[in-house]
């Protein structure tokens, strides 16, 4: 029996932990603080011309006019904002586009609907390839940022030949819509996009962070309609972080706590008379990096004063277009989401009162994450795989493949919007997704290399490499996930809380609100007034754009090597070098008040035979999906016994080019007369389960193939695919290792006996031989 004194103990040590992180935090803060002011000091200008007093003029003058163009451009913004405000709000995409389906005409309206996107001139789409359809986040902003310029998730999809489709949604929300409304209006939206496409594969769903996590509820919910899953920056494990000694947390996470839990965002929206302000949303993303929010962009801005203008004015227009939410859909996302961490637990219901269950999608899933990433860090986008599947096993036994693909830098809004990623990871996403439903069930990585192209653009190569889920979740969870444990103490705190708010409080905020009073409190938030008051709303403004022409006119700009230009940067660099200390203090402090509370809460609190620590790994033959498997050793057919001969014959332990998996789609497709006709998941599902007999018992699998393979003809047959296949110039210029070819050998002796052994098991099942995990012909041309 624990006692007190055990409990105090312990949370002595977690508080004695919490310090030396805390310490440690802020000693690599200070050490930062120092490199930059060092290097700032480096860069500082040295005696000579330009120090004078024309010099001193000179940098007047330009300073000033610099000056009065920065602020044309933010009064620009504001006339933009006032503008948009006034229209509605329309998406930001680059690309002309058209209404397919209005989700307002549904039998339950919501605000969404579904564009065909036009290709632009010289760009060619063939409907019957692959169609994508991109799902934007609704997370304080407006939709577009998928298609935001032209090399863009749209941009490289069209380029591809594809046919693209973009879920948007309006700014105010329909009445009494909700997320499950919404999700149910996706699944609308799918099966439009397939009967307008219906001679080509399954359409492809791509999410962008929020959008991640409803492109795989619509996945869940209707997995027979829809094809890949790309989700990019999507925080599907909300509890998870990269908790480390030296470098910085992701504060976000600890949101929810610090603010006592979910009944904050209830209040902010009984205030704004049902309906909440995306702006409080984009408020959190500008706290996150107050040096960028407050200095580094406004400075860079007046910096490049000639030429910026053009570049801030565009993305000004999506960051600064604030969308609103239903009360009960903010309280959807952050009770099962933020704060109860639901999802993946298969504890969010659908509509028909069906869980989500994530491991009922049948489609491939690419996870995009970056290390670059505070919002949306890998931990989040790939931890949920570990919450859903016990083990490597299980998610082969499913059928799934899971690849993921990790930038090193990028930050959460570059995975979407950068130029370059998009060339790069997003092109090679989609050239994946032609052939991704070829590799065998598991979890991979993704890999691309960049190589100098013969006309100076680069070149990509693409392998995949198979990894363990239980290697991979210990090497991105450093203290094996034992820091999520006190988000437990923050779900039940907050369910705590949001119950007494809706007992005691919300009767009187609800009966204070109105919409004059709700329509003034969105007005004057501090991020629409920063916009609007420097606009033409502002009489005192007014000589702004006539001046800004006569900067134009007489510009005399400085070179950007002057001393005085320089000393100007070295401020800048002060300036936000101290706010990124500022911000590394905050979040430091912000950590250890977090574990402070809530590690100590669930030390002392907790069940007495509960324990805070990972839980033992389970041996692989212990596994059940190991032991269903194995019990199945001798049943099945033709298609059983070719799925585990696929898996005898493959290479082990190898990267998986790209060109590979082509290799394999294109002998699917010659000898497509030797193949039974399965969907790409049956495929996958059957092909999974004889990996984990083979892997588990090589020889009684071998064994056992002429049990599987009991009738002549099938025997034949296979003997003959395998031979062909072993011929096939194409398979013989791989160079099949030696390894492969004595496996080869194996099994035609074994299956060369004139009469199959005898078991006493059944075979149960065999199945008509066509062709195996591809559409049909009309498909073909899809891919």
């Amino acid at each position: 029996m624990e006692t007190a004194a055990s409990r105090l103990a312990r949370s002595q040590q977690i508080g004695s932990k919490v310090n030396t992180v805390l310490q440690k935090r802020v000693q690599v803060a200070q050490e930062q603080l120092t490199r930059r002011v060092r290097e700032a000091a480096e860069q500082g200008p040295r005696p000579g011309p330009g120090l004078d007093p024309q010099g001193w003029f000179d940098y007047a003058v330009d300073a000033t006019q610099r000056s009065i163009l920065f602020w044309d451009t933010l009064w620009q913004r504001g006339n933009a904002f006032v503008e948009d405000a006034k229209a509605g709000l329309k998406p930001v995409l680059h690309f002309d586009s058209e209404v397919v389906l209005d989700g307002r005409t549904l039998a339950r309206p919501v605000n969404y609907a579904l564009l065909r996107i036009k290709p632009p001139p010289g760009v060619t789409v063939d409907p019957k390839r692959r169609p994508y359809m991109i799902i934007d986040p609704r997370a304080g902003h407006g939709p577009g940022i998928g298609g935001f310029k032209d090399d863009s998730q749209v941009g490289v999809a069209l380029r591809g030949g594809h046919p693209v489709y973009f879920v948007i949604f309006y700014r105010d929300p329909e009445p009494g819509q909700t997320l499950l409304d919404v999700c149910k209006a996706e699944q609308q939206f799918v099966k439009k996009v397939r009967a307008l496409h219906p001679r080509s594969a399954k359409p492809a769903l791509i999410g962008n962070c929020q959008g991640g996590w409803a492109a795989m509820m619509l996945a869940a919910s209707d997995p027979e309609d829809t094809g890949p899953i790309v989700i990019n920056g999507a925080p599907m494990s909300y509890w998870s972080g990269a908790l480390t000694e030296g470098e910085g947390d992701n504060p976000m996470r600890y949101a929810g706590g610090l603010l006592g839990g979910t009944w904050l965002a209830s209040m902010t929206a009984d205030l704004g008379n049902g309906k909440f302000d995306g702006a409080h949303l984009v408020q959190n993303f500008e706290n996150l990096n107050p040096a960028n929010s407050l200095w580094d962009k406004y400075y860079h801005l007046f910096d490049k004063a000639d030429t910026e203008p053009e570049r801030f004015l565009e993305f000004a227009k999506w960051w600064g277009g604030y969308y609103l939410m239903n009360r009960e859909e903010i309280e959807w996302i952050t009770r099962n989401l933020f704060v109860g961490n639901k999802l993946w637990k298969g504890e969010v219901k659908s509509g028909d009162d069906k869980s989500f269950d994530l491991r009922d999608i049948k489609a491939p899933i690419v996870l995009f994450a970056s290390m670059g990433d505070n919002i949306t860090p890998p931990q989040q986008a790939f931890n949920w795989v570990a919450d859903v599947y016990d083990s490597t096993a299980e998610i082969k036994a499913r059928g799934q493949v899971i690849v993921g693909l990790v930038h090193q830098n990028v930050g959460h809004l570059g995975i979407f919007v950068s130029g370059a990623v998009a060339k790069k990871e997003h092109a090679q996403i989609v050239s994946v997704l032609k052939t991704i439903e070829m590799l065998p069930p598991g979890l991979y990585g993704m890999a691309i290399t960049e190589h100098g192209g013969k006309k100076g653009d680069p070149h990509y190569e693409v392998e995949f490499q198979e990894h363990r889920l239980e290697d991979i979740v210990a090497r991105i969870n450093r203290l094996k996930r034992v820091d999520e444990k006190p988000f437990e103490a923050v779900a039940a705190l907050s369910d705590f809380n949001q119950r007494a708010y809706e007992l005691f409080a919300r009767p009187f905020v609800q009966a204070m609100a109105n919409e004059p009073m709700a329509e003034f409190l969105r007005n004057f938030h501090p991020l629409r007034l920063q916009n609007w008051a420097i606009s033409s709303l502002n009489p005192w403004l007014s000589w702004l754009p006539s001046a800004a022409a006569a900067v134009k006119t007489h510009r005399k700009a400085l070179a950007e090597d002057h001393p005085m230009r320089r000393s100007e940067k070295v401020g800048s660099e002060l300036i936000s070098a101290s706010l990124d200390y500022y911000r590394a203090m905050r979040d430091a402090s912000t950590e250890a008040e977090f574990f402070s509370v809530y590690a100590n809460m669930v030390s002392m609190y907790m069940p007495r035979d509960q324990k805070i620590e990972a839980l033992a790994p389970v041996a692989t033959e212990d596994l059940p999906e190991v032991k269903d498997a194995l019990a199945t050793i001798e049943s099945g057919g033709y298609l059983e016994a070719l799925a585990r001969v696929a898996f005898l014959v493959g290479r082990k332990g190898e990267a998986l080019p790209l060109s590979r998996l082509e290799l394999r789609q294109e002998l699917a497709e010659t000898y497509a007369d030797y193949l039974p006709d399965v969907t790409p998941h049956q495929w996958r599902k059957v092909r999974g389960s004889q990996e984990i007999i083979a892997r588990s018992e090589p020889e009684r699998a071998i064994a056992a193939l002429p049990v599987l393979l009991s009738d002549k003809a099938d025997r034949t047959r296979l003997l003959e695919l395998l031979d062909k296949v072993t011929a096939d110039r194409r398979v013989l210029s791989s160079a099949p290792n030696a390894a492969q070819k004595a496996m080869v050998g194996r099994i035609r002796a074994e299956l060369g006996e004139a009469v199959a052994k005898k078991s006493t098991r059944k075979v149960t099942t065999r199945t008509p031989v066509r062709r195996l995990a591809q559409p049909p012909a009309h498909k073909k041309a899809a891919r």
